[in-house]
């Protein structure tokens, strides 16, 4: 999005191009290639809707989530706002509580749905 010069806050372009990555990755999984996606995953449903699609395909689906403490994630964020790196955007404490307030873990339940992590 920064790429695009794309307002990385902009909501109905990130669910429009989210939309986009989604139909561009089911193609490459019917074609046979492994994909990782980095978005859809804030809720339930989300990860509902991608793991019952790649699994229509006949594919397997891990999730790998990482139970990191909020204070640890407002310190990389706080960082990050910092640093000011290319293509990041500056995240204020409210919104930062407002993501939080959003964010649906998995819990024990929802990760026996997703197959065990392959090992190379």
């Amino acid at each position: 999005m920064a790429r695009l010069r794309v307002d990385l806050h902009d909501e109905e372009m990130r669910d429009r191009l989210e939309g986009l990555f989604w139909e561009l990755a089911q193609e490459l999984l019917r074609l046979g290639t492994s994909v990782i996606l980095e978005f859809g995953s804030w809720v339930r449903a989300e990860r509902d809707e991608k793991r019952l699609g790649a699994r229509a395909l006949g594919v397997g689906v891990e999730l790998h989530y990482l139970d990191v403490p909020a204070e640890e994630l407002w310190r990389r964020i706080e960082q990050r706002n910092n640093e000011r790196s290319f293509g990041s955007v500056p995240i204020t404490h409210e919104q930062f509580e407002r993501y939080c307030s959003v964010f649906q873990a998995p819990d024990r339940a929802e990760l026996d749905l997703f197959d065990d992590p392959a090992v190379p």
